[in-house]
Parts: C-alpha cells; sequence; structure tokens
C-alpha cells in the first residue's frame, strides 16, 4: 500500500547498509519487487525493534527516517521503495528512546541509571535486576553483587520470592517463570494475578500491560479489550481517552478514529457528536484540505519535528546548572528541558533554504502567525 510513515533505521559507521552508501537528507528509490527481508528499504517503527537486527553498538549511525513510497509492514519491521534519511539520531537520544527511565546506558530499562540491560529498578550494572544497586544478575533484592539469590519455600529453581513452583520468580506463590509479582500463572510478570506474559499491573489476561483487568496487550490503562490503551475500557486501540470503540482517540465514547472530543462516529472531531470529518484550519483560516489531502499535497520540513529535551554532559555544564542537578556526578550530566520556542527557535534557525519554502508554501501561510507559534520568523 502506497502511504507516508516514519520510522527509524540503523546502519554502519561509514553510513552503509548492506553495500549501499546513504546520506542524511536524502532520498533513495527502489526498483524492482519489493520484498520483507529480500529487497527494499528496511526499517521499524519502533527504535528499540532496530536492534533485533544490528548489534547495540554505539558507534553504528541511527537515523530518522519517512518511508514515503509503497509500504509492506511486517510484525516488527517494514519495507518501502521510497526512503528519506530525515536527520541522525545521537546516540545519547538512542539511550532515551529504547528505554523508559533515565541516565540508562544499556537496552530496554524502564529503571534509571542503568548500564546492563532490561533492568527495572535502578544503577543496576547487571541485567534483569528488578531491584536496585545489583551488579549481578536476575536479583530481585537490593545491593546484590552475585546471581540468582533465593527466598524461601520453592519448588523451582533460582527465585528470590517465596512459595513459587516456577522458576526465576522474585514475587510469591508464581506458578510460571520469572515473574516479579504474586500468584502469576503466566511469564515475567511485575504485577499480580496475571494469566498472560510481561504484565506489570494486576489481572490481565493479556499481554505487556501495565494497567489492571486487560484483556488486550500493552495497555497502560484499565478494563481494556483492545491493544496499547491508557485510557480505560477501551475495545480499540491506541486510546488515551475513554470507552472508545475507535482507535487512536484521546476524547472519550467515540465509534471512529482519532478524535479528540466526545461521542464522534467520524475522524478527526474536536467537539461533540459529528459524524462527518470537518476541513482543517491552518494558519487561524480553513484551507478546505481534510488532514490526508493536506499530508498527501504538502511536505512538513524536518525542522519543525523538534526535541524539546537534550542531554548535557557533566563538562558543559554551567555551575548554576551543576548546582540544580546535584546527581549530574552519577550520571555524568543531566536531561536539559526546553521550553517549545527555545527548542523551535534553535532547530528552524538551522533550517535551510528548501525547508523554508516548504514552510513558505504551505496553505494560508502567514509570517506573522508563524513568529508567534515558533518564536523565530523566516
Amino acid at each position: 500500500m502506497n502511504k507516508k510513515m516514519r520510522g527509524y533505521k540503523v546502519f554502519n559507521p561509514d553510513w552503509k547498509c548492506y553495500g549501499m552508501q546513504y546520506e542524511v537528507g536524502r532520498t533513495y528509490k527502489h526498483k524492482g519487487n519489493l520484498s520483507l527481508c529480500e529487497s527494499g528499504f528496511h526499517f521499524c517503527e519502533k527504535l528499540i525493534d532496530c536492534f533485533n537486527y544490528y548489534q547495540f553498538n554505539p558507534n553504528n549511525k541511527v537515523a530518522e527516517i519517512k518511508a514515503i513510497g509503497k509500504i509492506v509492514n511486517g510484525d516488527n519491521k517494514s519495507v518501502t521503495d521510497n526512503i528519506s534519511i530525515i536527520k541522525e539520531i545521537s546516540w545519547q537520544n538512542v539511550l532515551e528512546l529504547v528505554n523508559l527511565g533515565k541516565g540508562n546506558t544499556g537496552l530496554g530499562n524502564p529503571g534509571d541509571r542503568n548500564s546492563g540491560y532490561w533492568n527495572s529498578g535502578n544503577r543496576n550494572s547487571g541485567d534483569w535486576n528488578s531491584g536496585d544497586w545489583n551488579s549481578g544478575y536476575w536479583n530481585s533484592g537490593n545491593r546484590n553483587s552475585g546471581n540468582r539469590n533465593s527466598g524461601n519455600r520453592n519448588s523451582g529453581y533460582w527465585n528470590s520470592g517465596n512459595r513459587n513452583s516456577g522458576d526465576w520468580n522474585s514475587g510469591d506463590w508464581n506458578s510460571g517463570y520469572w515473574n516479579s509479582g504474586n500468584r502469576n500463572s503466566g511469564d515475567r510478570n511485575s504485577g499480580n494475578r496475571n494469566s498472560g506474559y510481561w504484565n506489570s499491573g494486576d489481572r490481565n489476561s493479556g499481554n505487556r500491560n501495565s494497567g489492571y483487568w486487560n484483556s488486550g496487550n500493552r495497555n497502560s490503562g484499565d478494563w481494556n479489550s483492545g491493544d496499547r490503551n491508557s485510557g480505560d475500557r477501551n475495545s480499540g486501540y491506541w486510546n488515551s481517552g475513554n470507552r472508545n470503540s475507535g482507535d487512536w482517540n484521546s476524547g472519550d465514547r467515540n465509534s471512529g478514529n482519532r478524535n479528540s472530543g466526545d461521542w464522534n462516529s467520524c475522524r478527526f472531531a474536536t467537539g461533540f457528536f459529528n459524524s462527518k470529518e470537518r476541513t482543517i484550519s491552518i494558519f487561524n483560516k480553513d484551507s478546505g484540505l481534510s488532514r490526508d489531502e493536506f499530508y498527501q499535497k504538502f511536505t512538513i520540513p524536518s525542522c519543525l519535528y523538534f526535541d524539546l529535551t537534550e542531554w548535557i554532559d557533566s563538562e558543559n555544564m554551567t555551575d548554576k546548572e551543576k548546582e540544580n542537578n546535584p546527581k549530574y556526578e552519577t550520571t555524568e550530566g543531566y536531561l536539559k528541558t526546553l521550553t517549545y520556542k527555545e527548542a523551535s527557535v534553535k532547530s528552524i534557525s538551522k533550517a535551510t533554504d528548501e525547508e523554508k519554502e516548504q514552510i513558505r508554501a504551505l496553505p494560508n501561510y502567514d509570517p506573522d502567525i508563524f513568529e508567534e507559534i515558533f518564536g523565530i520568523r523566516i
């Protein structure tokens, strides 16, 4: 199918991938058949998935890309025949994107200041620790330097919790494996009474839920039957609102998709009780275009996709920053938060002439409104 999709791609240190040379800011087209794992430009929608295919090596180059041609999607990677290399992702930003916590140098850490892999606790230098300050492996307690510490009354192996019949559990009464919570029959749960896998919440029958009573997967909210919901009681997918049967809704009780208002059956509605998608306003005036039409006809330059945080190494910190961030010696720096206009001015001031023309070509372009939003005039 033809559509636009953003994602990430990892390259060798010389910006090559399977012998082909790439460059940031360039667009590449593939001629011939398009097939996953065989031909075309491969990428992942989630950065962490890229490291299923590349080593987690800071010498490798990482870039944000945009697929703008035909796309074939797989389980955790996609392939396209037209790819644009938007910008390089610094290794510090890579660490922030693949870890949920702060100050991590490993991969897949939801905790803070871990240098190992898949730690849910804090300040671990080993791997798979759910406790704190561990340098060993599979510890659920604190300050362990050894491996596989056990609790009481376990019939399984390598348990640090109590009364487990399975193996590698740090919680209690588990019949599954690798559980840090209690009374789980599935595996790798940190919550309680789960029959699924990788749940941090309670009473989930699906997988990878951090909320409660979910039958779907990857939910952070409660009572969801769909997947990837952060709100409650959704039967659709990727909803941050409540009681939606559609997808990607931030409002409540929508049967359509991508609504921020309530009780809408169409898409992209911000009000209530709408059944028809409205045209969008651009620069405070109606454009006569739907959202899909806008993205099909116009290009948004990469300078408008900017981050609101940046990592400051300790050697580049001011005395005032060190005073306000007393833990900087442990983390060897701190994560600086920028205001929206600080970040926008920093990014747009580096825009190329081509990017400036793309901005001026937008419908109803108004330089005064642009400056009001972004704090800079082009």
